[in-house]
């Protein structure tokens, strides 16, 4: 059971989020591991947009596995912070608070409840959260925004098994980014994986410049940018494009190299966690 957080350095929108749901859709069809993915980001309805029409969900009594029981107490991951101050909560309970979008294989936790200027407290059990849901999912993907706190996300990328490091191709960003890693020891261990996210392979800072600029030895992933991948997630169809292009035959067109390179770094973190497990 692995945690696999992708974070990013500063505020600017690199992909950090939908680079996280490309990656967990792929394993979660390319795998039969059960996977969960936690958003702590306040009031973001991207993970959910990229799975579900909100239109057609309206139309819905309830958008939770399990809601008719959970109402009273709350729902996502401020209900089981409710649970987790109660004293009341278990791993596999977790589950009774997502919502699924491949069964057994793949289901969200999102924080929609919860306002970015309540007091600190509830934000704290993030840490513990994750942590519960590690004895339960075999892939735990956490979307970790800096908006929770240095004391969390430091306690959170301590505690993963695999950090995703993820930056864009900007000059300005790739020497902060360099800056960052150089001034904080835990981002430069074994367990963390680089990735160019929204990746333009005609820009002149193409990943092998990068790696050479950061003094890499391992190669950098990327996830290049895909109008078909975007547009799916305003649409909420992030699972039918992954199956539709899975099937592509042609290695050459834009929307295989796309899902190709996902797969790679899909593989690279399997990889890695392999690879520390001998270590260990």
């Amino acid at each position: 059971m692995s945690i696999i957080t992708f974070w990013s350095n500063g505020k600017e929108q690199v992909g950090k989020t939908l680079s996280t749901i490309a990656v967990a859709t792929n394993m979660a069809i390319e795998h039969n591991k059960r996977s969960i993915i936690i958003s702590t980001s306040y009031k973001d309805k991207t993970l959910l947009n990229c799975y579900y029409d909100e239109e057609k969900e309206k139309a819905k009594k309830s958008i939770l596995r399990g809601s008719k029981k959970m109402v009273e107490l709350g729902v996502g991951i401020q209900g089981l912070f409710i649970l987790l101050k109660s004293g009341k909560i278990t791993p596999e309970i977790i589950t009774d608070y997502t919502k699924i979008v491949f069964k057994d294989r793949l289901e969200l936790l999102t924080n929609l409840e919860i306002e970015e200027q309540e007091d600190e407290e509830p934000m704290e059990n993030y840490f513990e959260i994750i942590q519960l849901a590690n004895q339960y999912y075999d892939y735990v993907f956490v979307d970790l925004d800096n908006s929770i706190g240095e004391n969390q996300i430091n306690q959170i990328l301590k505690t993963s098994d695999i950090i995703v490091e993820v930056f864009s191709q900007r000059l300005t960003k790739i020497r902060e980014f360099a800056e960052v890693r150089k001034n904080t020891e835990i981002l430069r261990g074994k367990n963390t994986i680089l990735l160019i996210s929204k990746y333009n392979r005609n820009s002149k800072y193409k990943s092998k410049n990068i790696k050479s600029f950061l003094n890499q030895k391992k190669d950098i992933n990327v996830i290049p940018y895909n109008n078909l991948f975007f547009e799916a997630a305003e649409e909420g169809t992030v699972p039918d494009l992954f199956l539709r292009l899975r099937k592509m035959i042609d290695k050459t067109d834009t929307h295989a190299i796309f899902i190709d390179e996902v797969k790679k770094t899909s593989q690279a973190i399997i990889d890695r966690i392999e690879e520390l497990k001998i270590i260990i």
